[in-house]
């Protein structure tokens, strides 16, 4: 048979879904790997869904998306993240993955350098190799708080480097950049010409100050600001996310998209849209229930005395587990749940600098996720 692009055997797996693949033909495990979160839909957003199957709303949308809703996401992007664009800088994408996946390929050649987190989501090398760029991890250490040092940045930039990746609140970390560490990156990308690729997905998990979007402090058009209804929503399986691109590339998006993927599905667009336009009082309530359940572990955790970051945005805990794993925590995450039944991510699914970590998700049942917890072995 022909061979397969030389490039995609440099894809790496992803280590989270060998953990979840495996639990899953397993009985009585903890899920605590995958970030899938545990609330209900509003039943506003399922009707809306429902009525527009049933309505056989099944014809092809605009590339962009639908208008009523590219209008309601402007109108939200003003309100809640003081990005003030008009709808041609708005495109509905197959959830945050795509946009983040399309922005890429937009700014990356074969060859080219793109900053990445690390740890940091795991996609984000993923996509890199998948259009035949080169991933260049950039360190968040625990020492520093878990923030990016500038001047580290600065050393890793050469001249095939064209982008950097930022995500706040981080997945895995649970971690949220200062606006005064997002203004330095702003700094920094404009002094090496870079384009900026924002991952703002869990936008709606701030525990501790409103989010910031590092576009409202953009003065020069180089951020690519990605976000997604899974999270905010409880809409993962919906697929529907957006991109906010700098001015001027409506025709490139419109060719683009067309090339990917046509359009959105047309009910999942209408029930974002009664998602966005309607009353955001349950995702306030989740925002409750995770940021009571992070309080929780981390108060149990403490109480075992097993180090951890104190998380302040999204739903996870970064946890320190390098006292057991040996120096190979992707391994002692397979034993531990063969042992224990308890799935976690392992922080080596990250990035080289998560070896010893693991990732707690909290987007679950309280009881379940402190039991996993207490399984966890002592320093």
């Amino acid at each position: 048979m022909p061979f397969l692009a030389p490039h995609i055997a440099h894809v790496p797996p992803s280590g989270i879904r060998r953990i979840f693949e495996l639990a899953l033909g397993m009985d009585d495990v903890i899920f605590l790997a995958v970030g899938e979160p545990d609330v209900a839909v509003d039943s506003a957003i399922l009707a809306a869904g429902s009525e527009a199957w049933l309505g056989d709303e099944t014809n092809y949308g605009p590339n962009g998306g639908l208008t009523p809703l590219r209008e309601a996401i402007a109108a939200k992007l003003a309100r809640e993240n003081d990005i003030h664009v008009d709808t041609d800088r708005v495109w509905v994408t197959v959830g945050g993955m795509h946009a983040l996946y399309l922005s890429m390929s937009l700014t990356l050649a074969p060859g080219d350098e793109v900053l990445i987190p690390d740890p940091g989501y795991s996609t984000f090398a993923m996509n890199a190799a998948m259009i035949s760029a080169v991933s260049v991890p950039y360190p968040l250490l625990a020492e520093a708080g878990f923030l990016p040092d500038i001047d580290g940045l600065a050393a890793l930039v050469t001249p095939r480097t064209r982008a950097i990746i930022i995500n706040s609140p981080s997945n895995p970390l649970g971690s949220v950049f200062p606006r005064e560490t997002l203004a330095e990156l702003l700094a920094f990308a404009k002094a090496h010409d870079l384009w900026i690729i924002s991952d703002e997905v869990y936008e709606a998990f701030n525990y501790e100050h409103a989010h910031t979007s590092i576009a409202s402090l953009d003065t020069d058009d180089r951020v690519f600001s990605v976000f997604s209804l899974s999270k905010t929503y409880a809409l993962t399986g919906a697929r529907v996310g957006y991109l906010v691109t700098p001015p001027g590339l409506g025709k490139v998006m419109r060719t683009a998209q067309e090339a990917m993927i046509s359009c959105v599905s047309t009910p999942a667009q209408l029930a974002a849209l009664a998602a966005i336009t309607g009353s955001q009082d349950h995702v306030a309530a989740a925002a409750v229930r995770y940021r009571d359940n992070l309080a929780a572990a981390t108060a149990l955790l403490a109480e075992r005395g097993i180090r951890y970051l104190d998380p302040t945005g999204a739903f996870y805990i970064w946890v320190d587990m390098s006292h057991d794993t040996g120096g190979d925590v992707s391994a002692w995450a397979e034993r531990f749940l063969i042992q224990q039944r308890v799935a976690v991510a392992p922080g080596s699914a990250f990035g080289a600098q998560g070896e010893g970590w693991i990732r707690l998700c909290v987007a679950a049942d309280r009881d379940q996720l402190l039991e996993g917890i207490r399984r966890l072995p002592t320093p």
